[in-house]
């Protein structure tokens, strides 16, 4: 069992919809979806869809052994007890040749609540396997990003962080422009009026390779405060 902490959009919400629509899954129920008609678009969201249309704030870790997962739980209402909601403007952008869902201007708060998951929620992780760390490894990390793997278990977070709804796998440049263009389309409700950043979400990953489930959703507790974009 693996666990993450991610920004998914409440099931009710526009961009909940629309994101799974997308990838052809919802996270919340595990029921399959019928994508939208644009020609291979299952084959290049594979991979999303496994982890459900969501944006990382705690990448996906196993719990150590001398922690429960109640004890998971009440940190996070801990977390979250201390925020507020915002709202912030998307865009559809091209990041290292895959599709995400971005902010259109940098947002502070968003940087902050990933900042504070990974560091008040460290402790309750397991260190990565051998294999995860060679794998990430792979991509190719600069020296900052190999201290963030040994020090957090994952390279991209704080100065590295991005926060990104991915919406494809790592698109051949061929088709980079023909996918780019669909998901601007279908995403074009969301895209006009800045959305609620209203809470986190815990997913579970209930076996290895199995698709991530949302099982908890943990509101903001405060007032909407808006986000310039």
């Amino acid at each position: 069992m693996r666990y993450a902490i991610y920004f998914a959009p409440p099931c009710g919400t526009a961009l909940h919809a629309l994101g799974s629509r997308w990838l052809g899954r919802d996270a919340f129920t595990g029921e399959a979806l019928e994508q939208p008609g644009v020609a291979g678009l299952s084959a290049v969201t594979g991979d999303p869809r496994r982890y459900g249309f969501h944006a990382t704030m705690k990448p996906p870790f196993a719990l150590r052994d001398t922690v429960r997962p109640e004890a998971l739980l009440r940190a996070v209402a801990a977390l979250v007890a201390k925020e507020q909601c915002f709202r912030v403007s998307l865009k559809v952008s091209l990041l290292d040749r895959f599709l995400a869902l971005v902010p259109r201007e940098p947002c502070a708060p968003l940087h902050r609540i990933a900042d504070r998951a990974v560091r008040e929620l460290d402790g309750f992780r397991c260190r990565p396997s051998a294999s995860e760390l060679a794998r990430r490894r792979s991509a190719g990390l600069s020296e900052r990003q190999e201290r963030h793997l040994v020090d957090w278990g994952y390279p991209y977070v704080f100065e590295d962080f991005r926060f990104h709804m991915t919406l494809t796998e790592r698109l051949p440049p061929t088709d980079a422009d023909r996918f780019e263009a669909a998901a601007v389309e279908h995403f074009a409700p969301v895209l006009d009026t800045p959305v609620l950043i209203d809470g986190l979400a815990l997913f579970e990953e209930p076996a290895p390779g199995a698709p991530f489930l949302a099982t908890r959703h943990f509101p903001f507790p405060h007032s909407v405060a808006e986000v310039a974009a």
